[in-house]
């Protein structure tokens, strides 16, 4: 069996074990604080995904482009940020950029997590390749999955398979786009990783820069890495299960649930040491939120059908989208 269709298997044992866990939820009384909202938003627009093999994992904005990319293929979509369609700007293939999970954007670079292939890859918004990164060859499982950008221009992403956080400089980000090759450098150890499991997700940075917040897929714990000192300290938090991609805005992280077809709002206290939920939204179509991230006053959802991907079920869909919704 090979790695990726390993993965597959294993990612796909977590998601029916999250999947029969969140329907038995489902029957418990929620605190009115944090009731689910399931009526159509307000003002909530679609984006439509020019590819039919699109399967959107993650979403990024700036005040240029909104760009997503596709874990089945590797294609990268963008569109000016309001547009109502999101068409292909990196074909998939290029570069042996065959999946793609996160996505990123600082300053004039594009960043693209390579998903099971282990490869990350930096871009100029013009397209150009600036160089690509594979982990270490250590024959072990991978899924680079996510990336933080601090405000240092430093680097961070997630191995979902792998217990640890590479780093890339600011300055390697930056370089010229010569398509260079290196292999990515660890840089701290993560706890509590479950073999064969789904594990370290979404990631971002704090404002101040001096710690990153993480989300596990698996458990839903969130975890704080204090980047001076290497200190990882779970975070005071209900579990959020099935997390995947998350944003950050001051002290609120918005955190996509995939399993659960939601967007929770949590906020964090000063230190960083304790959560909050203070809310759980859905909305009509949602369909495997695995990506999300904020644009202005919109909050952006990717709609996956990760599960088609993964498993071959039917398509909810032929056509692949993106929702936006209001911030609040």
């Amino acid at each position: 069996m090979s790695t990726r269709t390993t993965a597959h298997a294993t990612w796909g044992r977590a998601l029916f074990i999250l999947t029969a866990a969140s329907t038995a939820l489902a029957a418990l009384t929620i605190p009115a604080a944090a009731a689910p909202s399931h009526g159509r938003e307000d003002c909530a627009r679609t984006i439509t995904i020019n590819g039919g093999n699109a399967f959107p994992e993650s979403v990024a904005a700036d005040n240029h482009y909104v760009y997503t990319a596709s874990i089945a293929d590797g294609t990268v979509y963008r569109g000016r940020p309001g547009a109502k369609t999101l068409d292909p700007f990196l074909p998939g293939g290029q570069d042996g950029r065959t999946q793609a999970t996160g996505i990123k954007i600082t300053g004039n670079r594009l960043l693209v997590a390579g998903a099971f292939t282990g490869r990350f890859f930096i871009y100029t918004n013009a397209g150009k390749l600036v160089s690509t990164y594979t982990v270490p060859g250590t024959g072990a499982p991978t899924l680079v999955n996510d990336a933080a950008v601090t405000p240092n221009g430093d680097v961070y992403l997630t191995d979902s398979f792998r217990a640890v956080v590479y780093r890339i400089p600011a300055a390697a980000v930056n370089a010229p786009a010569t398509g260079a090759q290196h292999t990515l450098q660890e840089a701290y150890r993560l706890p509590d990783y479950v073999a064969g499991q789904s594990n370290g997700n979404g990631i971002v940075a704090t404002p101040d820069g001096r710690s990153l917040i993480i989300g596990y897929w698996y458990s839903g714990a969130l975890y704080r890495l204090t980047l001076a000192t290497g200190e990882i300290r779970k975070i005071a938090a209900p579990a959020l299960t099935s997390a995947d991609g998350i944003a950050l805005r001051g002290n609120t992280l918005y955190v996509a649930r995939s399993v659960n077809n939601e967007i929770d709002t949590v906020r964090l206290s000063g230190d960083n040491t304790r959560a909050t939920v203070v809310s759980e939204r859905s909305y009509p179509g949602a369909d495997t939120t695995t990506g999300v991230a904020v644009s202005g006053d919109r909050l952006l959802v990717t709609n996956s059908q990760m599960d088609t991907y993964l498993y071959g079920t039917p398509l909810t869909s032929p056509v692949f989208t993106v929702e936006s919704l209001p911030l609040h």
